[in-house]
Order: structure tokens, then C-alpha cells, then sequence
């Protein structure tokens, strides 16, 4: 969350940057203002009444050492305990308004984030890798994986429902190589250390992180034990540090996990419905970092390098993209986005018969300053100085799902074979898949 003194000494900053955000949040922004203006004065008006208690009492005690009548400090002070009451009582109910009220304000943009409102204003940072050339029709990789065997969505849909996905055969192996490769270059080469978290968290890691209040409607939830299926490791592995003092010295440090993940998708019916682009569970390998304040733009370089290059050892097209105020996700300050070209899309239309292929999006490195750090309890020790707090970042490192994907579709052939990447061949112990029926 932000922080309670910037809201009360620069508001205007503040507004000034929900509203390159795109100003939807303006309105939540003034209702905190004015309860946080009505607790002080509340707060106030208690603290004078606390201290006239407390002068009641000297008074008292002298009027009875000097035998003097003491009804008239006494009836003052029942109305003084009445009054203090409901100034208490309110004070409480304001401070509640506060607190959920700062839940709800979303992080505010770095400086150096581009300006816009939508994703049409993002920027494209770099781009590497050259765009296959087909002798062929190029098919999306739902065709492609139905057509070997290795995806079915039919059967899924019967266990399930729809937007999940069953792997099958050498899909499933693909899946499993997919995670394995991501974990082993970003723990024997990138520096982390690997983690494997509860897939059910509780209330409070949730808020940390800011899915909740904001999102709740996006999650799975199991309400009589009050737990969440989470909808990507960001979310346990960030709280690992809940309520505990980091040492300067010892940062950054660097996680990774993979896990499942669970997301209801709730506002994008329509969207993206066929394939493994947008299913309700899927996998994912995450990197999260912590780091000291003044070092956290330049984590994100690294963060977003050592998912650049899940993406260069598999040698696929991507670009980097940076997201403009108005697309940043919530608790974000900066974010890149990291797209890979799926030549078998077909979103952008067809040109000759065959598709034009489509950018999509596979990761995303953000640095989330000081928001999140505050709303879990993270403290850094400064090795000379006050308390301050770490700054959080993370980024997916990369979702596998969309990263098969994109394996499917850049390295089919014209008679429905896939070539496998030279990343991913120790793991799978061939070089091709092939058509087969497991069924």
C-alpha cells in the first residue's frame, strides 16, 4: 500500500499519478482523503478530552487534600468518559474506512513508465530473434497438438469444464521438460534459490500482495477454511518474509518456484478461448526478488534479463514491451512485458489464406517498489541508518504453458511433426514428436 504520510503531505502527487493511471481511482482516493482528515480530527478532539481527564484527576486529588467539593470535576468527567466513548467508537470505524480504503489505491508509476491509457500506448523496448519463414500454412498450436495427440481439450472439458487443458503422451513429458529447464537455468545460472510453496494460502498472504480486496473476484477460494488457490507463485513466495527484518548486507536475494496456478478469468469470457492461452490452471516457474530501495529499477533489468533468456536458449521471437501508467497492473510501479511470436495465430487475420501471426503475451517483470513490502511487514536493517523497506519484484520466468505454445507453433513441420528445441532435448531424450494416439 502506499504510504499513509505521502498520501497526507503530497496529494497532489498522488493524484497526479492514479491519474496517469487513467483517473478510475480519483474517486476512492478523495473518500480516503476525507475519512483520513475525520480520523485525525476525531483523534484529536479525543486526545484533548484524554488530557482534561488527566488534569481532572490532579484537580481532584488537590480539592480533597484542601477538603474542598469535588462534585462538579466529577459530574464533568461522566460526561468527559460519554463523550470520549463515542469519539473512541468513531475514531475506530474511521480508521477501519482508512485501512480498506488504502487497500484499494493502487500502487503509483514510476517516472520513467510511459505515458498512455491503454495497451496500444505500450512501448517496445527491444526485439530479438528472426520471425520463421514458412513453406506452409502455418497452423495455431491447438491444431498442432490435437494433431499429434499430445493436447485434448475435449476430454479436459469433461473432467473440468472449459479453459483446461489435458496434456497427454509427450505433451505431458513436453510440460514437465518445460519446468525442469526453466529451474535449472535459474538456479545453476541466474542465482536462485528454488522454492516449492503451499498452492493454498490464507487471507493475509493474499492481501500482501494485492489480490485481495482488489481481485477477489479472480480467485478460487475454499471459504469454510478461508484459503486461496493461488493464482501464481508471487503470491507465497513474496509473504515468506511476512512481518520479519531483512539484513542490508544479505540483499538482493533471489527465489524461483514453480507451481501450479488458479485464475477464474472472470472478466474475459470470449477471450482467448481456444488452446493454452488463458485456462483456468496452468503452470508457471516464477522468479521474485527482494533488494534495497535504490537498487530497484536495475533488479528489474536483471529480473526481465534472466527471463529473456528462457526464451533466447529456446531460441523463439519476443519482444519487450514496455506498459504505459494506464496498463500497469495494480501494485505495479514499472512492468515489462515479454511477448513471443506465435506465427500460427490467427487474431490478426490471414493474408493468402494463411495467418499473419500474432505477438502474445508470456511474462511479465515488475518492480513493485515499496507497496507490497508495507502491506505484508517487510523491514530492511540498514547497516548505518533507520529501518527502511525492501522493494519487492517478480516476473514469470516463464509461463509454461504459453511457452509450449509457442514451441508448437514456431517449430512445426509440414507433416505435423514438431522439432524439439536443442534447450530441451536432454530432457525429453528425442529431438521430434511425432503423431501417435494415445487413446
Amino acid at each position: 500500500m502506499l504510504d499513509i504520510k505521502l498520501i497526507r503531505n503530497q496529494p497532489e502527487t498522488v493524484r497526479a499519478g492514479l491519474q496517469s493511471r487513467g483517473g478510475r481511482y480519483l474517486p476512492a482516493f478523495e473518500e480516503l482523503l476525507s475519512a483520513d482528515a475525520e480520523w485525525r480530527k476525531v483523534n484529536a478532539e479525543a486526545d484533548a478530552l484524554r488530557a482534561r481527564r488527566n488534569q481532572a484527576a490532579d484537580e481532584i486529588g488537590r480539592l480533597k487534600k484542601e477538603k474542598k467539593d469535588i462534585g462538579g470535576v466529577l459530574k464533568e468527567m461522566e460526561g468527559v468518559k460519554a463523550t470520549l466513548r463515542e469519539l473512541e467508537e468513531r475514531a475506530k470505524a474511521l480508521e477501519g474506512r482508512v485501512q480498506e480504503s488504502l487497500l484499494n489505491i493502487p500502487n503509483l508509476p514510476d517516472s520513467s513508465v510511459p505515458a498512455g491509457k491503454e495497451p496500444s500506448d505500450n512501448k517496445v523496448v527491444r526485439e530479438w530473434g528472426t520471425k520463421r519463414t514458412f513453406a506452409f500454412s502455418a497452423r495455431d498450436h491447438q491444431d498442432v497438438g490435437e494433431g499429434l495427440g499430445i493436447l485434448d481439450f475435449g476430454r479436459a472439458a469433461k473432467l473440468s469444464g472449459a479453459r483446461f487443458a489435458l496434456l497427454v503422451g509427450e505433451g505431458a513429458r513436453l510440460e514437465r521438460a518445460l519446468i525442469q529447464f526453466m529451474l535449472d537455468l535459474h538456479t545453476r545460472e541466474h542465482g536462485y534459490t528454488e522454492l516449492f510453496p503451499p498452492f493454498l494460502v490464507n487471507r493475509a498472504t493474499m492481501t500482501g500482495t494485492g489480490q485481495l480486496p482488489k481481485f477477489a473476484e479472480e480467485l478460487y477460494s475454499c471459504p469454510s477454511d478461508d484459503l486461496f488457490l493461488i493464482p501464481t507463485a508471487e503470491v507465497p513466495v513474496t509473504n515468506i518474509f511476512r512481518d520479519e527484518v531483512l539484513e542490508e548486507a544479505a540483499l538482493p536475494r533471489a527465489f524461483c518456484a514453480y507451481t501450479a496456478c488458479f485464475r477464474r478469468e472472470a472478466g474475459s469470457y470470449g477471450k482467448d478461448t481456444r488452446g493454452l492461452i488463458r485456462n483456468h490452471q496452468f503452470n508457471k516457474v516464477e522468479l521474485v526478488r527482494f533488494c534495497r530501495p535504490e537498487d530497484s529499477l536495475a533488479q528489474l533489468e536483471i529480473l526481465t534479463g534472466h527471463a529473456e533468456e528462457v526464451l533466447k536458449r529456446l531460441n523463439i521471437p519476443y519482444r519487450v514491451m514496455a506498459l504505459c501508467a494506464g496498463d500497469l497492473g495494480f501494485s505495479s510501479a514499472k512492468t515489462y512485458d515479454l511477448e513471443v511470436w506465435m506465427p500460427g495465430d490467427r487474431s490478426g487475420g490471414e493474408s493468402g489464406g494463411r495467418p499473419n501471426g500474432a505477438w502474445r503475451e508470456i511474462s511479465s517483470c515488475s518492480t513493485f517498489t515499496d507497496y507490497q513490502s508495507r502491506r505484508i511487514g517487510i523491514q530492511m536493517k540498514r547497516s548505518d541508518g533507520p529501518r527502511a523497506l525492501p522493494h519487492t519484484l517478480n516476473g514469470s520466468g516463464v509461463a509454461v504453458g504459453r511457452t509450449m505454445a509457442a514451441v508448437l507453433e514456431n517449430y512445426q513441420e509440414p507433416d505435423g511433426g514438431v522439432l524439439v528445441p536443442e534447450a530441451l532435448r536432454p530432457y525429453l531424450g528425442t529431438d521430434r514428436l511425432k503423431p501417435a494416439k494415445y487413446f
